[in-house]
């Protein structure tokens, strides 16, 4: 125990968990596990502050109430039965009914404690068949971890942070769907500033633009109990993900009565949102039926979204919940740029509606699930504003009435994890800084990063929002026509190959005229 205390003291926390806990790999998924290893740093937290409050309320002379539920949830503690509690679980984690003992201990917190109900894993360890030894050694290391010691630290949300970050990668392209990557979250909330009022995403996955969005509202001194959160997520272990993530860090949100398809089962349909986060899968196909959705109220007014590609459902769905000063920030697909048909119309009547405010195309391999280049877009239904309140302050806004700004940001990021891409903290200053310059006075185009666009430029590309249509290329050309370049390499390639035949075929005849036949 004092060797492993003194690893604990030489690596990170979040080091040293993630070794633990890929010691439950080989038997169980990475996509299984990552709810193993979550639900339990979930329970050492509840049962840590569990405990803090326990002896708070014995140090008050409260010693009569200590096992009433009602005296923990008015303080925001979850309440633990002794068979949910930590200390508990750990003096029988030896035991080969562990894993009962752990479902057992999660389902019972879920059925006391309201705000969690839809939100723990249910029979998961049970029916993993986990090996026992393999488990008693992850419990031990979680063991060791104080996280009440700091609340400034916020050691438990660190760890779930890193974690999900992990998973994501390591489950890699094609999954790892729950979670978006923190510099970009961090980009879309230094761009937007949710300071007061409804925050909305439609697509929330594990809850990370929430956590992001408490996180700025603290950053810049403002108040988190002025922010309502609302959100939707369709797979269920990833709501629950969801769930325990906003649970751990004190943040109270409504993400509906259960994971659920967010076009054909809108959990929140009279919502006006007046701050929208969201990164939805890209390209989905087939999201609808021939039939279905034909009529929905939020396509009034733009026209129906291709079945073939949902892209356009959700920009609508979040144009149909923003308030009367609502402002979205979104991740898509580049395509959703310059499709046509009725991608084209749609995209049309936005831009026509004034509500596209910016456009940011983003760097290659920002994300786990995908190596493509893909677009910030910035909704705003109250462009025409001259001022808007941030903080305590206003902020005076000139008349930008159908002006976009265009941004590249493909110059960007710096190396993370080898292969990846990241914003670092300076890259998001000068993106954002740039865009509220530019919300305030007229800034000057820079070629290679940004352009704003009038109405006419943009009706005069057909309402194409493709950012190199509009910034200037000076050291790139932009202009490439890679239909006609691919062709090229392609007749490239098989002269090379024909080549190669013909010298394989030289070289035999020689080794013949030499009488060494090559079989």
């Amino acid at each position: 125990m004092a060797k492993q205390k003194k690893e604990l003291k030489e690596k990170s926390i979040e080091v040293t968990l993630w070794d633990a806990a890929n010691k439950l790999r080989g038997s169980v998924e990475p996509s299984e596990y990552k709810h193993v290893v979550l639900s339990l740093i979930f329970l050492k937290f509840a049962s840590d502050k569990f405990e803090e409050h326990r002896e708070k309320l014995i140090a008050e002379g409260k010693e009569k109430y200590i096992e009433m539920p009602d005296f923990y949830n008015m303080n925001n503690v979850f309440f633990l039965e002794e068979t949910s509690r930590w200390n508990y679980l750990i003096k029988n984690s030896k035991q080969n009914n562990i894993a009962l003992l752990i479902d057992t201990a999660l389902h019972t917190i879920e059925k006391n404690n309201k705000a969690l109900k839809g939100a723990l894993p249910d029979n998961y360890f049970s029916r993993l068949g986990l090996d026992i030894t393999k488990l008693a050694s992850l419990l031990d290391t979680i063991n060791e971890i104080d996280t009440t010691k700091d609340p400034k630290q916020d050691v438990v949300g660190k760890v779930y942070e890193y974690f999900l970050s992990k998973f994501a990668l390591a489950e890699g392209k094609g999954k790892g769907e729950f979670y978006t990557p923190k510099s970009i979250v961090n980009l879309i909330a230094e761009m937007i500033e949710p300071y007061k009022g409804i925050i909305y995403d439609p697509a929330c996955g594990s809850g990370g633009m929430f956590v992001q969005s408490i996180k700025f509202i603290e950053a810049h001194h403002g108040n988190k109990k002025e922010v309502s959160i609302y959100g939707q997520e369709y797979t269920n272990t990833t709501y629950k993900l969801a769930k325990m993530n906003l649970a751990i860090r004190g943040i109270s949100g409504n993400l509906g009565e259960k994971a659920a398809n967010t076009f054909l089962d809108d959990q929140h349909k009279d919502l006006k949102a007046d701050f929208i986060m969201a990164n939805p899968p890209f390209n989905q196909k087939d999201w609808r039926g021939e039939k279905e959705l034909l009529d929905d109220s939020r396509w009034r007014g733009y026209g129906i979204p291709p079945k073939s590609n949902a892209n356009y459902g959700w920009i609508l769905n979040m144009v149909s919940k923003l308030s009367e000063n609502g402002v979205a920030g979104f991740i898509l697909a580049n395509g959703a740029l310059s499709g046509g048909g009725e991608e084209y119309k749609i995209r049309r009547k936005l831009i026509e509606n004034n509500l596209v405010e910016a456009i940011l195309v983003l760097p290659r391999n920002l994300f786990y699930t995908t190596d493509i280049s893909v677009t910030l877009w910035i909704v705003n239904k109250n462009k025409k504003s001259q001022q808007k309140k941030v903080g305590d302050a206003m902020r005076n806004y000139r008349n930008r009435e159908q002006e976009i700004l265009f941004m590249d940001l493909r110059q960007m990021g710096e190396p993370f994890e080898k292969k990846y891409t990241q914003f670092s903290d300076a890259d998001i200053v000068k993106v954002a800084s740039t865009y509220h310059q530019w919300q305030t006075k007229q800034i000057e185009n820079i070629p290679e990063f940004c352009y704003s666009a009038s109405f006419d430029e943009v009706a005069k590309k057909d309402f194409s929002l493709v950012p190199s249509k509009y910034i200037e290329f000076v050291n790139r050309d932009e202009n490439i026509n890679f239909d006609e370049k691919m062709h090229t390499l392609q007749n490239e390639f098989a002269e090379l190959l024909k080549a190669e035949e013909q010298s394989k075929a030289d070289l035999l005849n020689v080794f013949k005229e030499l009488g060494y036949a090559i079989k």
